[in-house]
């Protein structure tokens, strides 16, 4: 397994730890683990040219910085 392989895979478990933070722990903490998984795995998508997968990461990752954004604000 390559290198881009293992990232995919530590992302995707880490897209399953956000969930699982999100509604059980922490929003915020859930938000910022959301982002390091989808930080993570878009390399291999981007190698792969699976590239509606990278629009909706980056919409999701969008998503999830305006939430990290109105979490500072108040």
């Amino acid at each position: 397994m390559d290198l881009l392989q293992r990232m995919r895979v530590i992302g995707s478990g880490l897209v399953i730890a956000a969930y699982f933070i999100t509604l059980h722990l922490d929003v915020v903490t859930g938000v910022i683990v959301h982002l390091t998984a989808m930080s993570v795995s878009i390399p291999y998508f981007v190698k792969s040219k699976a590239w509606d997968v990278v629009i909706m990461m980056s919409f999701l990752m969008t998503i999830g910085t305006g939430r990290l954004v109105t979490a500072a604000i108040l």
